[in-house]
Formats: C-alpha cells, structure tokens, sequence
C-alpha cells in the first residue's frame, strides 16, 4: 500500500509562503494546528481610491491574533499599506450596553408575582459590566488577581435608581431605545489602508486565530489469532472560532512547531498530527515533508461550521505484520525516592527491593512500505481490537503514538498479562564501604498459565552506581544501555522458572 503525496506551502513563524493567488470569491483556505490555532487565508474585495481609505472588516473570527494580519495584492501588485488598525471585541451584550447607557435613563421591563407586566423607568447609575476576562491570559497572575479583587468587592454588581430609590439589581428585563454609536456587533478591524492607486483589488487577508484545533485517532484490527493487523484512522477537527468556513480548503500542520504563548513570553512546542493514505482511488488525505515538518492535505474542501466537530477517515492499510512482546520490569520504586541521586541510593540498602508483579503486553510493528505503511505517522492515540471467534470486535488496549518517520518501530504498551505472572526479590547483599564495593544478587521467577509457550523480556535496571558488572548469571543477557540488562526466557505452557544474576559495583 502506497502513500500519496502533494507538495503544499504554508504560513509558518512570521512569513506566508507564496501560493498562487486566488481568483475573485475563492473559498477560505486553513492551515490548522493543533495546539488550538490556524492561519486563515482568505480573499477581500475591496474598492479603494488612491490615497488613505477608511475599512472595517467584519469577516474574522472571534480569536484573530490581530499582530499577525498580513494583506497583500497577489494579482496587481498594487501598494497596499495598513496605517493604523483598530481592534474591537467588546461585541454587543447586555452587560456591555448597560456599560454603553451609564448616567441615563431606560425602561425595564417588569413582571410582578400575577405576571402582569409594565414599563418601569430606571436610571443606571453603575453597569456592574467587568471587561477584559480575555485579558488574563496576557497580563499574568498579578492582573487576574486585580479583576478578582474588582470584581469581588460589590463593583461588578449593577446599580439602578428607581423611583429615587437605589437597587444592587436589574428591575426587570433591559429595553434599550438603540445601539449606541460605537457599539459592534461582530469581532471587527477598522483599518486605515493606503493604496498608491484607485480600483477594485481582491486582496489576500491571513492571519493566525485561536479557537480551532484537530487530532488523529488510530484504530488497529487483530485477526482471532495472530497478529497481522488492519489499521483505520480518523481526523478530528473543531471550529470554536466563532465563524464558519464555506467549502474550505484545509490542511493540517504535523511536526513540533515553536509558537509564543500570549503573555508568558517563551516559545513553546506546537505538536501537531494526522496522517493519510487510502489503498483505493483518490485519497482523502496527502501528505509531503514541508520544511522541518509534514503537511496534510485534505483533498476535498469542505464547509466548517462554526462549533462543529468534524471527523474524517484519513489513514487505511491492511496487511501489517506484528508482534506481541511481553516485558517484565520487576523493581516497584518508591515515588518518594524517584528523584534520588546515585549517591544517595548507592548508600540505601532497602532501595529497590519492591517487587511488581505485572508483566507488560506490549504491540510492535514497523512503519514500512514493505510492511504497507511507510509513511510519516504523527502523534495520535491508536486504539487495539481483536475480533472474537463470533466476529465481534473487543477493545485489547490503547496507547499514543509520537510524530513517527518512516521506517522507525512503534512498541505501545497495551495493558498486563492475566496469565503471566512474575516476581522479584533480593537475596543477598554485602557492601564494603572501605573498599568501595556493593555485591547484590537477584532472583526473578516467572510464571506461566496460559496453554502455549512465551517469551518473557526480563528488565534489570543496574542503579547502584555507573560502574558495574554482572559476576554470575543463570541465564545469558543483553545490554540494553549503561544501567539495563535484559534476560530473553521462554517459558514452556503451565511452567515455572527462575533466573538469578549477581551485580558488582565499585566506585
């Protein structure tokens, strides 16, 4: 099975990459991430005269960064400059025209306990209206702490004169004569834009937005037996950016992309991930390396609505040859000594002499072309299912995966065995701190209670000390790394076995 591949470009760290320009009424083109934001790219007609005009945009999202506009004439080359712009979110609410109505007089509407209802004049003396909620992300503790203690002393509270009479509440429901001058309905960009000629333009408008985000999900498919393996993914994205995107032309962002945090002022990873190929027709989803990351396209545009969740079918391959690994990792830590140094431990008899009795099941298979993937995987939660001899599907564990390349072996833990058991225990220890030497020998049995054979991968984690080696063993080991060995056991159906080793250290 093979994977298809589209060269795509896209806004990345501060520049837009140079696509070809849109026609006159080109749909929206997103590049979403997802840390919770997207670039929109989109068209603007506009009819300038030559010299400064003044324009308000209403077509943005709730979310827009607006220090990341960008508008450009892709066709013309006209001059195109933005002299000053305006920023305004406080839409219209109740709570922000009663701030609008402050020092004057309206009707309310009243219902007494016979629900009969009348007009009732009152004069709003204080709003009780807090903006800037949306600030505390940008201004830090000390100002959200600030807008806490405001709001909780009594001021967020509305105070209304009625009948001469002073209230801490709304008489009734708020009528008010109209939309006061400087009142917006929608998140709005008031510009002042230059153009060095007169004309219609169709401009291209981007910018970066909050609010949108989407994640890969990976369900696998095990035969009755065996474990060649049949693997369907999903795209999921969400669109809370307060707008809709009509027959959208979408791409996703895969790869750990470095993007400021509004006020904490450090760079934080951007993980981004979804992948795609189908083994039929068209896919629905290319990919090609873009820089230091992926791009994925979605090949048909589609409408994205604003709060609405939408998933498709992005990945399919069968055919995926894999094993199943059983590890057991017998030492139990206690939390409170994780973070010990070595010289602390190497003088605590007692440490690691816990024993856990689970042993791991964990899933392996190579991301191949020659194994039908063989393509770059990004980060995901993978689900496993097995069918049962009646044909029903059971769930048998899940894991997330990282950005994978191709070519690279997943291993994900899926759960413990039931039939398997093991058990670790220390059997003798002798220190000499003189000569600056620990001797620590091992026992490790493992139990068998399933009808067929198993391979049991046996961790040792050599954490005395950096200098070490192992003065007996029953059976042979590996090196996995400077303090891991591991023992491969095959152990017979209903059997029993114990492997023993000695560690010397010296320091």
């Amino acid at each position: 099975m093979r994977a298809f591949l589209v060269c795509t470009l896209l806004f990345v760290g501060g520049g837009l990459a140079q696509e070809k320009p849109g026609k006159p009424g080109d749909s929206p083109a997103l590049t979403i991430y997802n840390q919770a934001f997207a670039v929109v790219r989109q068209s603007l007609p506009l009819e300038l005269k030559a010299g400064p005009n003044q324009i308000e945009i209403t077509d943005i999202t709730a979310h827009v960064e607006p220090d990341s506009v960008i508008l450009r004439d892709l066709k013309t080359g006209r001059d195109l400059r933005i002299l000053e712009q305006n920023y305004r979110s406080d839409v219209a609410s109740q709570g922000r025209l009663l701030a609008l109505y402050e020092g004057k007089t309206i009707e309310f509407l009243v219902t007494d306990k016979d629900n009969n209802r009348r007009l009732v004049p009152g004069k709003i003396i204080r709003s009780g209206y807090v903006p800037h909620y949306e600030a505390y992300s940008q201004y830090g503790q000390d100002y959200r702490v600030a807008q806490a203690a405001y709001a909780s002393t009594g001021t967020a509270e509305p105070l209304v004169e009625v009948e001469g009479k002073l209230q801490f509440s709304l008489p009734g429901q708020p009528l008010f004569p109209a939309l006061a001058d400087d009142t917006i309905l929608k998140p709005t960009l008031a510009w002042q834009l230059q153009s060095d000629k007169a004309g219609p333009v169709n401009a291209e408008f981007s910018y970066v937005t909050g609010g949108m985000n989407w994640h890969a999900d990976y369900n696998v498919v095990a035969p009755v037996s065996g474990n060649v393996l049949e693997l369907v993914g999903w795209v999921t994205l969400d669109n809370q950016t307060g707008k809709t995107f009509p027959n959208a032309r979408i791409k996703l962002m895969a790869g750990d992309v470095n993007k400021i945090q509004p006020g904490v002022g450090t760079l934080a990873r951007v993980s981004a991930g979804s992948a795609s190929f189908y083994g039929f027709g068209q896919p629905a989803v290319t990919e090609r390396a873009f820089d230091e990351y992926h791009l994925y396209t979605l090949e048909r545009a589609t409408t994205l609505y604003d709060r609405e969740t939408k998933q498709m079918e992005f990945v399919r391959a069968a055919g995926i040859q894999s094993q199943r690994i059983y590890v057991y990792d017998g030492m139990k830590v206690d939390p409170n000594y994780r973070n010990y140094p070595m010289e602390q431990i190497r003088q605590m008899e007692s440490y690691g002499i816990e024993s856990n009795p689970k042993i791991w099941v964990m899933q392996e298979f190579k991301n191949s072309k020659e194994n039908h993937l063989g393509m770059p995987l990004p980060k995901g939660r993978l689900r496993f299912y097995r069918r049962d001899s009646d044909g029903q599907l059971e769930f048998t564990g899940e894991n997330e995966i990282d950005h994978t390349p191709a070519d690279e072996t997943l291993r994900l833990y899926t759960g413990n065995a039931f039939d398997a058991v093991g058990e670790r225990r220390r059997v003798a220890y002798k220190i000499d701190y003189n000569a600056h030497w620990i001797d620590e020998t091992f026992e490790i049995k493992l139990r068998n209670h399933k009808k067929e054979p198993l391979e049991i991968r046996v961790v040792e984690h050599l954490y005395r000390w950096t200098n070490w080696e192992i003065s007996s063993h029953s059976d042979p080991f590996s090196k996995v790394d400077s303090k891991t060995i591991e023992f491969r056991v095959l152990l017979p159906p209903d059997a029993e076995k114990t492997v023993d080793y000695m560690v010397h250290y010296t320091w």
